[in-house]
């Protein structure tokens, strides 16, 4: 009976009770997810600061083109006003051979406002605009390139913006899954079984939390 006693003790201490099993697969299993989300936490934070660094350069980039468009613009627009002030006052000095010689020089994007300024009659017409600039024939292409690029610049730098934030979250997750990593380690530094199980439950609560506060972000892969 002794020896039978004893070989039970034996076995009883060698086989720990199915709660603490549970316990310790619930510590080593909060350690896992919480080392793997907090790696891939950090993977997308890191990623995202790289597509706003991106996204900031192409914001760049488009403005400076927006700039030199504008510039380009601005030069065309001055040649279109000095050869039409030119016509002008051959057309009043009643100069047609000159007159027709700037005609001649007005530049293809100037002709149709041109024309159809011509058409309102605006030297008899009090309610013809008065210059063919006004006109809506008037479209300077590099003008248009400009705008263009100017709002490609204002959304990249929008974008840009919405990346910073996104890995601002990321960058949170990470603290966060790196707190549940903690009380993790610190279950196993903890000698009795309710302090064990409390610790625990305060890991598994702030992962899952936060894992359910990361799966509502935009998914972003980057792979």
């Amino acid at each position: 009976m002794r020896r039978e006693r004893e070989r039970h003790l034996s076995n009883s201490e060698a086989t720990p009770p199915a709660h603490s099993r549970h316990i310790e697969l619930a510590s080593t299993l909060l350690l896992t997810l919480a080392a793997v989300l907090t790696a891939w936490a950090s993977y997308q934070a890191a990623h995202l600061r790289s597509e706003q660094g991106l996204a900031g350069n192409r914001s760049t980039a488009a403005r400076i083109q927006a700039n030199r468009a504008t510039s380009i613009a601005n030069r065309q627009i001055q040649i279109d006003v000095a050869t039409f002030i030119q016509w002008l006052n051959a057309t009043e000095r009643g100069d047609e051979k000159l007159a027709a010689f700037y005609v001649r020089r007005f530049r293809p994007e100037f002709i149709p406002a041109f024309r159809a300024w011509e058409a309102t009659k605006p030297l008899t017409n009090t309610k013809a605009p008065l210059t063919p600039f006004e006109m809506p024939q008037y479209k300077p292409a590099t003008l248009a390139e400009s705008d263009a690029l100017e709002a490609k610049g204002g959304l990249e730098s929008k974008a840009s913006q919405a990346f910073v934030k996104r890995a601002d979250k990321y960058t949170l997750c990470v603290v966060m899954f790196a707190l549940a990593l903690f009380f993790a380690g610190f279950s196993t530094r903890v000698h009795t079984e309710s302090s064990r199980i409390a610790v625990l439950a305060i890991g598994w609560a702030v992962l899952l939390v936060t894992l359910a506060w990361m799966a509502t972000f935009p998914a972003t892969l980057g792979l």
